[in-house]
């Protein structure tokens, strides 16, 4: 099916249905920016956001690479695949009925969407089976333990949908496929049944075991969870991976959290199945679970989806394998936390207690609970608990190991503000309360810093040039972006003016110290914004008071709060130079991706991606023409 050709009214829709903020908040946590969003390039390396999303346009542009285009090609670029491929799949997530320029190929391609409906369909199938099944005499055990051992009301067990698996080889097996008529093959791809080792005939996956359903966001079964209520092992069991579930990507009870998550700007995770479940029902519904894997970059990435602030505690048992727990997930989601992506939070309850078990513990514990989320620790005052437990600070050898692995954690921390705060607060521990001997551990940590710096600066490689804004594009751009903040810094009626068309044309500014600037602009405006509205002048005086603190930018910035001749002729015809310099930045922005839809279509490596990749070229090569020839 290498050449199929989709028929155009279905990449019309799937391009009318497909959110590109979705698509891409799976691989790039965005944060809010005026009315777009903003991330770290997932196409080249950077440390200051220069990857732009639009969600009134659908279409993303990166200033650092060039990269740039909508959701399709946002994936096709990433995944290294076909315009087919993507499309499908999108097709498929999202529900888009199928049509190709083949009958025979619409067939199989709505053979392979149909698999998973019907997976879907046995799975409900199965959870109602096994709701029903603890209702009955034989689940009177399990509906016991819910509600005398976990303490859960009717609401919740319904709420849940929790059920009982009964204890017969083949009771499941057989309402499925003989009573149900629903084919063997289907029932083993939903994870519910197995095939005998000596292949003759099938038994039920999961046999006198409290049952927990797992569901989708959309709110579909798609596996389970289960707990023995014997003494058989493991004591908990997942379903396995299949069509509709894959344990590392899914996180139990989003589909209930997800609205609260985002009402309350902050998700908690915990170890447990029951922990969640249990805070559910006490009224703390921004919580999900982890289904007993290690917490992974794609499930963080799921969540951060939900809150503005990033902000994510981890509620892990406070027990040993708990703690181990929570250094693997936060060095597994390390990327994101050193560079200040996510602020992570770690809250570790009194007495070694679970969720589940804290709750249970007292009738106000739902109220104390809420009230230690509000104190939880920073990840790094964390690390540094657990680590200063372990060791005696009195003792040299000891204060050594602390002191390097102190410089470890350091080197981790990308924030410059956030490393420079940790420097002191590390300094002062190593002190152990002498004030004489801060300055001293200061200058020690900041120096073994150094070093790694050094050495890592030594074995980096050089920056690609392809990676490198073109040195005439670079002048365009710093010439245009200069005009404009002059403009905007010097003549206040014309501010509301360059806002409006930035945010309509979708246009940022691309050089690092010009985008500086202007965040700094924003910050100001909004924090000030009776006394800026006030006096003209108000911008400019706070705006250089801010920026005797900052020595990175300031050499290039300096000229801008200061007119010669020229700058006050720029100004003199300011709203001329204002359609012009606008003008040139689409144009600029034009040409960028001009040149990346070249690219993509000199290595496209089928018809369908050479005729998309095409059909982009004429399309902004039309663009770029009429906006050479707007009239000066």
């Amino acid at each position: 099916m290498g050449n199929t050709q989709l028929d155009p009214q279905t990449l019309e829709d799937i391009k009318q249905r497909v959110d590109i903020v979705d698509v891409i908040s799976e691989y790039v946590v965005l944060h809010k920016r005026g009315k777009s969003l903003v991330g770290l390039c997932p196409f080249h390396n950077e440390k200051s956001p220069s990857f732009n999303v639009s969600p009134s346009k659908q279409v993303y542009h990166c200033f650092g690479c060039g990269a740039g285009g909508n959701a399709i090609t946002f994936l096709m670029e990433l995944r290294k695949q076909s315009f087919y491929e993507v499309a499908l799949d999108l097709a498929k997530r999202y529900q888009i009925p199928l049509k190709t320029l083949s009958p025979q190929e619409h067939q199989q391609l709505q053979r392979q969407l149909s698999l998973k409906e019907q997976l879907y369909e046995i799975v409900a199938v199965a959870a109602n089976f096994y709701q029903h099944a603890l209702r009955q005499p034989e689940g009177e055990k399990a509906l016991n333990y819910l509600k005398e051992k976990r303490h859960l009301k009717e609401e919740t067990i319904q709420q849940f949908q929790l059920g009982y698996a009964l204890p017969g080889w083949e009771t499941l097996y057989r309402y499925l496929v003989e009573q149900k008529r629903y084919p063997v093959t289907l029932v083993e791809q939903a994870g519910l049944i197995k095939q005998r080792q000596s292949g003759n005939g099938y038994y039920d996956g999961f046999r006198d075991r409290l049952m927990i359903p797992i569901h989708d966001v959309q709110g579909r079964v798609i596996a389970f969870g289960s707990r023995t209520l014997g003494t058989d092992e493991p004591k908990y069991l997942n379903s396995p991976e299949t069509p509709l579930f894959d344990k590392g990507k899914t996180l139990f009870a989003l589909d209930k959290a997800a609205k609260s998550i985002t009402q309350q700007d902050q998700a908690v995770v915990v170890e447990g199945y029951f922990d969640a479940i249990a805070l559910q029902a006490a009224g703390i519904t921004n919580v999900v679970a982890s289904l007993g894997t290690a917490f992974s970059q794609v499930q963080l990435k799921q969540l951060l989806r939900y809150t503005d602030s990033k902000q994510i505690i981890f509620n892990f048992d406070a027990d040993q394998a708990g703690i181990k727990a929570t250094e693997r997930a936060i060095t597994e989601i390390s990327s994101l936390v050193n560079s200040g992506q996510v602020q992570l939070k770690i809250l570790n309850l009194p007495d070694g207690k679970d969720a589940d078990e804290f709750l249970n513990s007292s009738p106000d514990a739902g109220e104390k609970f809420r009230d230690l989320l509000k104190t939880a620790p920073l990840w790094f005052d964390w690390l540094l608990k657990q680590l200063l437990s372990q060791y005696n600070l009195k003792a040299a050898d000891q204060f050594q190991i602390v002191a390097q692995r102190m410089v470890q954690l350091l080197s981790q921390l990308q924030n410059p503000y956030q490393r420079t705060y940790y420097i002191n607060y590390c300094a002062e521990i190593l002190s152990q309360g002498d004030q004489s001997r801060i300055r001293l551990h200061e200058n020690n940590l900041s120096k073994q810093l150094r070093k790694i710096k050094l050495n890592f600066s030594k074995n980096s490689p050089l920056p690609s040039q392809n990676n490198e804004i073109l040195s005439d594009e670079k002048t365009r751009l710093e010439l245009v972006e200069k005009m404009l903040l002059k403009i905007y810094l010097h003549c206040p009626l014309h501010r509301p003016e360059i806002k409006a068309q930035l945010e309509e044309k979708d246009l940022y500014f691309s050089l690092s110290h010009h985008r500086f600037l202007w965040q700094q602009i924003l910050d100001i405006e909004e924090k000030f914004q009776s006394e800026i509205n006030s006096h003209d002048q108000r911008l400019l005086s706070l705006l250089q008071d801010k920026l005797l603190d900052i020595t990175e930018y300031r050499e290039k910035l300096q000229s801008l709060f200061y007119l010669n001749e020229i700058g006050e002729e720029d100004i003199f015809a300011a709203a001329i130079n204002i359609q012009k310099a606008f003008n040139s930045l689409e144009i600029i922005s034009h040409e960028k991706y001009k040149r990346y839809c070249k690219e993509q279509f000199s290595s496209a490596k089928s018809l369908q991606d050479q005729r998309y990749w095409h059909e982009e070229l004429s399309r902004v090569a039309q663009q770029l023409q009429a906006l050479i020839s707007y009239p000066e």
